[in-house]
């Protein structure tokens, strides 16, 4: 009897968008049989307490090795990510290396696969905002024209690639492992009450005629106090409407202390609270009247949950969730999510649809992907 040996895969993940995405990876991998994994955490995001939440929350085991790189600049970071990475691949050479996203752990994980020979399989590839000042669009690039398999949400990102070079037996229309993650864990979300109260106690009894949600952490958003004055005084408008539940990213949070802007946030029906866990966040996004964002997954998720949700930004990797979702590009002036809180209020919210292959299973077949491909290898 001849005995095949298991698919070594090492899944890199690094901040809290990656493992979202890779625990339905993990868990189809295990039921596919026939992989052995190693989970590679690298410290991109090292607040232990919320990692330990989503890991816990989401299934995920505990890495196998994690690299503890926490902060630094783009290029220090990637650095010490590829240097870590390097050392673990030549003690212990998988078969083939995954990355999610478009992170700084994804390009330095492409990086080091491609200089090293490992194939390396790329999930959300083809995504382009084509803004060269944003550095996922610099990672996006780098890690699908280093990838051997390119797994894609959306049909659009295959043309796409191609257009760029890459073989189109390459390219693999999967499906999108966020909404997998989103629908096996939606009977678990915490009802937004729960979680009001316990961070604003008193506040849960003025959600029951609708609430908008509110996350912002872009740096074209933030890191200008004028602009970040004129976006919270358009929500401090939004909260006379009704009840604005803001989840104060750590870097929005102290750009707003550095600013002096606290009293931005002191308005009647803002409702200002630390981020969340996962359990929480999708409770809260399910019932939402509106979500204001600049977050690229909330962008699908608001889609596949059939939310409107006004993104605060002049561009989106995402077109997909304007196209066929309840996804506006508002763009980033103030005064342009004011008029869309206003079409909103006269009862003009988008209406879309669930996108194709959005339906639980993409996880699974980048597993039967992944498989064919390390045996079409090995023979």
């Amino acid at each position: 009897m001849t005995i095949v040996a298991p698919i070594r895969v090492d899944c890199i993940v690094g901040a809290r968008p990656n493992f979202i995405k890779m625990a339905p990876i993990l868990a189809a991998f295990t039921a596919h049989g026939g992989f052995a994994t190693r989970l590679m955490h690298t410290g991109q995001h090292y607040d232990v307490d919320m990692n330990a939440v989503f890991f816990q929350q989401l299934g995920l085991p505990e890495p196998n090795l994690n690299l503890e790189i926490g902060s630094g600049t783009q290029t220090v970071q990637t650095a010490r990510i590829m240097i870590g990475l390097e050392e673990a691949f030549q003690n212990d050479r998988p078969d083939l290396v995954l990355v999610v996203g478009d992170v700084n752990s994804t390009v330095a994980a492409a990086m080091v696969s491609a200089k090293m020979r490992i194939p390396l399989a790329h999930v959300e590839a083809g995504l382009r905002s084509f803004d060269m000042d944003m550095p996922e669009e610099i990672n996006r690039l780098v890690t699908d024209r280093l990838s051997d398999l390119l797994l894609t949400t959306e049909r659009a990102a295959g043309p796409l690639l191609e257009s760029e070079g890459v073989r189109a037996d390459a390219i693999h229309f999967v499906g999108n492992v966020m909404i997998d993650t989103l629908l096996a864990h939606l009977d678990k979300a915490i009802p937004v009450a729960e979680t009001v109260d316990r961070h604003a106690p008193g506040m849960a009894n003025r959600l029951a005629e609708g609430y908008a949600l509110v996350t912002l952490h872009r740096p074209s958003n933030v890191d200008n106090p004028e602009q970040l004055a004129g976006l919270l005084g358009v929500l401090g408008e939004l909260a006379e409407r009704m009840p604005v539940i803001f989840t104060l990213h750590p870097r929005t949070k102290a750009r707003i202390e550095e600013n002096g802007q606290e009293g931005l946030l002191e308005k009647r029906g803002i409702i200002a609270v630390p981020p969340l866990s996962y359990f929480e966040m999708q409770g809260a996004v399910r019932t939402a009247t509106v979500v204001v964002t600049d977050s690229g997954g909330l962008q699908e998720e608001t889609t596949a949950l059939g939310v409107p949700c006004l993104t605060v930004r002049d561009n989106t990797e995402r077109p997909i969730t304007i196209i066929e979702g309840t996804n506006t590009l508002v763009g980033s002036s103030p005064d342009a999510l004011r008029a869309e809180i206003k079409r909103l209020a006269r009862g003009e919210s988008k209406r879309g649809r669930i996108p194709e292959l959005w339906d639980g299973k993409a996880a699974e077949r980048i597993a039967a992907v992944i498989a064919e491909f390390i045996a079409a290898r090995r023979a």
